[in-house]
């Protein structure tokens, strides 16, 4: 029998704010995390601002030793799950070895541990051998970010990671409600986290033209979802994590429930590396596996959390897919692009979203899209622009797209 799954903590590391409430309110106001790149000089770059998390402290989650020797996405996982779990009112240093055995990890990553492998060639070919880290091969590998999480609060359950691109963490939160609903685990920290703020992986977003890059005076107008005059995505690092567990065990020791997950759907175009097929067929096709599964019919969604990237391609054909999948309840459906405030966190974007639209539940109140100014005649839902608004969230569809032709969503309700 299937059982329910439900989230009782959210942790977040957010270009916009650091620490769930900080995320959340600034989320609300609409205020941006778009700024100038400094944590590398930029000024040869044809794209020099990114969604960057400014005055995080990496030194409270990675001892000054071992900070060489891990990316900048340990840290930030450890500080999102670790509020996560405080947040579930779960003490990881009070558990004996068989109850940690009971709480797994699953982490989304699109790009890993990619910056800090990139430092290791930079030391090797200017002639720094000494100072490449002797964990350079656990590290680049992707798995053990996940370890690292599960090494920091001794969770001794399964510790995996899923790396689809932008759908990571949409499919690590899937893949770990799964895990619950079909009694693989009863508890679970999941999310995602990517840090991929590096000049080669800078580089490489702009040789595909895909980055908005008319904006470098104007970083918080840079990200611009279904607008006529967007031009490409912003890059964003940070990181979102949730504990979730079987109903009866969250109710029984009293847990706070933010939300519960309903329903995952996941399909593949197999069309392109980068580009989306026309239709929409497929991305509809994911939201109506994930309704199918939650037993919800299109015209319950009250909310969809867009994935929203500002590209022209994927905001034309998103919307497109939401006609598919909602008919006539589609003109009616409020919706927002949390990219447009925060940049675009690569694999760990699903989270964010999630985080989001778990907090807008909670709050009766969910954040707008900012830096709609000039609608695109053929991106023409109902997408929050502006403010904020106050309305009442019963279910809500969370929608991620992807290189590689994936496509995921997530159904959450009260």
């Amino acid at each position: 029998m299937k059982r329910r799954v439900v989230v009782t903590g959210i942790g977040a590391v957010s270009p916009n704010g650091i620490g769930r409430e900080a995320f959340w309110a600034a989320t609300l106001r609409g205020e941006s995390g778009v700024r100038p790149i400094e944590r590398f000089d930029a000024s040869d770059l044809a794209v020099r601002i990114a969604g960057q998390v400014e005055n995080f402290d990496e030194t409270q989650y990675v001892s000054v030793k071992d900070r060489p020797h891990v990316s900048r996405a340990t840290p930030f996982a450890i500080a999102a799950a670790g509020e996560a779990l405080t947040d579930a009112g779960l003490d990881s240093k009070s558990m004996s070895r068989e109850e940690s055995r009971e709480i797994g990890v699953v982490t989304g990553s699109g790009a890993a541990s990619w910056e800090f492998t990139e430092h290791q060639y930079e030391l090797y070919y200017t002639g720094r051998q000494k100072e490449c880290s002797v964990y350079v091969v656990p590290t680049s590998t992707p798995g053990t970010l996940s370890s690292e999480v599960s090494m920091r609060f001794g969770l001794r359950g399964y510790s995996h990671l899923l790396s689809n691109g932008c759908t990571s963490s949409t499919d690590a939160i899937g893949y770990a409600y799964r895990s619950i609903a079909f009694g693989n685990m009863n508890r679970l920290v999941a999310g995602g986290v990517d840090t991929p703020l590096a000049p080669l992986i800078m580089r490489g977003f702009i040789i595909m033209r895909i980055m908005a890059s008319r904006w470098n005076a104007e970083p918080t107008r840079a990200s611009r979802p279904f607008s006529k005059d967007r031009d490409g995505f912003v890059v964003a690092e940070g990181a979102w994590f949730f504990v979730l567990e079987e109903r009866e065990m969250a109710l029984a020791r009293g847990a706070r429930i933010y939300g519960e997950i309903k329903g995952y759907g996941s399909t593949c175009e197999a069309f392109h590396r980068v580009r989306l097929e026309e239709c929409g067929e497929e991305p509809a096709r994911a939201m109506g596996l994930a309704l199918a599964e939650a037993g919800l019919a299109p015209e319950a969604i009250d909310y969809v959390s867009y994935h929203g990237t500002s590209t022209e391609l994927n905001d034309r054909i998103e919307t497109r897919a939401m006609h598919l999948a909602f008919g006539d309840h589609a003109r009616k459906l409020p919706g927002s692009a949390l990219k447009s405030i925060i940049g675009h966190p690569q694999g760990a974007c699903g989270a964010a979203g999630l985080a989001a639209t778990l907090l807008g539940m909670r709050d009766g109140r969910m954040h707008g899209t900012i830096n709609l100014e000039s609608p695109d005649p053929e991106c023409d839902l109902d997408y929050i622009p502006g403010p904020a608004r106050q309305m009442n969230i019963e279910n809500a569809v969370c929608n991620c797209i992807a290189f590689g032709s994936k496509n995921s969503a997530l159904v959450v309700g009260r």
